[in-house]
């Protein structure tokens, strides 16, 4: 029996398949995808943020690289020494977690590269590229090596990566520009 493409990743693979082509042997049945006509006003923003450790094991390269392949285009990017205030801003709702005096000791501890990338389903399919430390074949289970260095930062939804945005980005940071590959992309 074959199984859909992506059934044993998860929800990377879920993603994956997804933004194949339509009606190939082995993919699953139509619905949201990553991928695929997209209108300007479905266009999504998400915060992702690569943390200290990333920026020290020089990984930057490595995670932008996977954004780029998806398709997803970079409007914001700056490399930072975040200060304890923006810190405690963004991870406020993490503000009673016993780990959290931890968080804002580990996030302030060296330089940070916050970016804003652009795309359809853009944070969905970011959160599932994220993943999680034991997940092979996302960036946090290939690059990161133990849960509390785990490389990147996500937004989880799309009125959370507004909020943050808001937080690390002034509105002018934000680079509005035309790319020459969307009809390759989106097929538009």
């Amino acid at each position: 029996r074959v199984r859909p493409a992506g059934a044993a990743m998860g929800s990377l693979g879920r993603c994956l398949a997804r933004s194949l082509p339509r009606g190939q042997p082995g993919l699953s049945p139509p619905g949201r995808r990553c991928y695929g006509s997209a209108p300007p006003a479905l266009q999504e923003k998400t915060l992702v943020v690569a943390k200290p450790d990333a920026v020290q094991r020089r990984l930057l390269g490595d995670i932008i690289q996977r954004f780029e392949r998806r398709g997803f285009k970079l409007v914001a990017m700056k490399l930072l020494q975040v200060d304890r205030r923006l810190v405690e801003q963004h991870y406020e709702r993490l503000r009673l977690k016993p780990f959290y005096p931890a968080l804002v000791a580990y996030m302030t501890s060296g330089p940070v590269v916050a970016m804003v990338w652009e795309g359809y389903n853009v944070v969905r399919c970011t959160r599932a590229m994220v993943g999680d430390s034991s997940a092979v074949g996302t960036i946090r289970g290939d690059l990161s090596v133990h849960i509390t260095r785990n490389v990147v930062h996500a937004s989880d939804s799309v009125e959370t990566a507004q909020r943050e945005i808001g937080f690390w980005f002034q509105r002018d940071e934000l680079v509005a520009w035309d790319s020459r590959d969307r009809d390759n992309i989106y097929g538009l």
